[in-house]
């Protein structure tokens, strides 16, 4: 039996046998909320109770270390074989969104893993443990199949992701040598279909922002003052209609990227509609482009909550302010620095130099996106179609954001991304969940792409 089967043989097992579900129930367990004070604790033990022992029993070093801004910590962990074979770092985030705890439907509770047919439930079941742990223990496989992995590996686990990542950025500047590698293969967001493997190579940026029109202190009378007073939510509501039009489409100039060129636009020509488990609505966004050039190469952006006077209780009343908190999801070729002022100069060409624009406190992911004709992806995909029989979707970012440009723009690797969940996963909602039959492919798929890396033919030669 080749190693690459006799791999494949022990992933299954581990998978058919419980064991990849009581890892996922104690990872799951730890209410690792970083967004959350409560959190904070949990925080290192999920490092310290669950991957040190983890990564320790198959043979890593570990280290753990303050993280630079503050926030949660982070751990590195290293497994040298020779230093004159590949190396592989991979990442993953301990760290789960809000448990949204009162809003989980009957029978169901954040960290607590709960299985219903082909559904295992649990906040960070889908973002990240379960991808992380796929990674993790497709290495271990072929460890306990050949004694060893057959090349270099590295990982760097960070607790603050969901958080928005602070720290991680100067933390990679500051530990070059630490995190060097061949190539990046990590794991995170959904797959564009749930029954096959997708590869994205980047990811668009996001930026949050508030648009604000605070006209006077407190409110006044609707009645004594109406038509005397401006009303700071109607025009908020006019600044905001004038930044896309009815159907969304994006009216400031400098927001229209021009990155979307005819190969990005033939990888995209091929993929299958987003399975999302919603009805989707084909006459939103901008009109020339189709439903995947919509999302993964082109910007959108969106309101994502409003507030004026007190909505729980509305008195008859004009109220003295206005806000919005608003994002702009954006793709390679968008200028990060110009964004805000490019909005700036928008509002007041408009007519609208009341509406104040405040940066989020939280950072912003850059965008980022790999050559989809990138040797690293063409041999992730085929060792994919070799174990799965089924040719990975390619998607050359993906919509949400990442923080990639960690990797891609300090680390200056070649970032290969293999989600393991799906668009109708609830990510960041109650009844978070991953698909039984999509996770054992997926660990199936990754315990046979690092095989055939260690086995080292038709690999991607270094500084590919």
């Amino acid at each position: 039996m080749s190693t690459r089967d006799a791999a494949l043989k022990v992933s299954a097992q581990y998978f058919d046998n419980g064991g990849f579900q009581a890892d996922l129930a104690r990872l799951v367990a730890f209410p690792t909320e970083s967004q959350e004070p409560h959190g904070a604790p949990h925080l290192m033990a999920y490092l310290t109770e669950a991957m040190i022992p983890m990564l320790t029993g198959m043979g890593f070093t570990t280290q753990l270390h303050e993280n630079p801004a503050g926030a949660g910590p982070i751990l590195t962990a290293e497994r040298i074989e020779d230093p004159a074979l590949p190396t592989v770092l991979s990442y993953g985030h301990g760290d789960v969104i809000r448990a949204q705890t009162d809003q989980w439907r009957e029978g169901l509770t954040p960290f607590e893993l709960i299985e219903e047919g082909e559904r295992l439930y649990g906040r960070g079941s889908a973002d990240n443990k379960s991808q992380h742990l796929i990674n993790l223990r497709a290495w271990a496989a072929l460890i306990e199949a050949n004694g060893r992995l057959g090349f270099n590996a590295k990982v760097l686990i960070e607790m603050g992701e969901e958080s928005g990542s602070p720290g991680l950025k100067a933390f990679c500047e500051a530990n070059r040598d630490l995190l060097a590698a061949d190539v990046l293969i990590a794991s995170d967001g959904p797959r564009l279909s749930p029954d096959r493997p997708t590869i994205f190579t980047g990811s668009r940026g996001g930026m949050m922002f508030t648009l604000e029109v605070a006209l006077r202190e407190g409110a006044h009378h609707s009645g004594n003052f109406g038509g005397l007073l401006a009303d700071p939510s109607i025009i908020l509501a006019h600044a905001l209609a004038s930044i896309t039009d009815a159907r969304g489409q994006i009216r400031v100039p400098e927001w229209r990227p021009d990155s979307l060129t005819p190969r990005i636009r033939e990888v995209l020509s091929v993929l299958p509609p987003v399975e999302a488990g919603i009805p989707l609505d084909a006459d939103w966004g901008e009109e020339s482009l189709s439903p995947a050039e919509r999302v993964f190469g082109w910007n959108s952006f969106a309101v994502l909550a409003m507030k004026s006077g007190v909505p729980e209780a509305p008195v008859n009343a004009i109220a003295g302010w206005a806000r919005a908190t608003c994002q702009l999801r954006f793709v390679v070729g968008t200028e990060v620095d110009d964004i805000l002022p490019a909005l700036r100069r928008h509002l007041d060409a408009h007519g609208f130099e009341a509406v104040k624009i405040i940066p989020a406190n939280r950072g912003s992911f850059p965008a980022t996106r790999l050559d989809p004709d990138h040797p690293w992806v063409r041999f992730t995909s085929a060792s994919l179609e070799r174990t799965t029989g089924l040719a990975p979707h390619l998607l050359p970012n993906l919509g949400g954001s990442l923080p990639n440009d960690c990797f891609a723009e300090v680390l200056a690797l070649p970032t290969i991304w293999v989600p393991h969940s799906y668009a109708g996963c609830s990510q960041h909602a109650p009844d978070e969940h991953i698909l039984k039959p999509l996770a054992r492919q997926a660990l199936m798929g990754m315990t046979g792409l690092f095989a055939d890396i260690a086995a080292g033919e038709n690999l991607p030669s270094a500084g590919a």
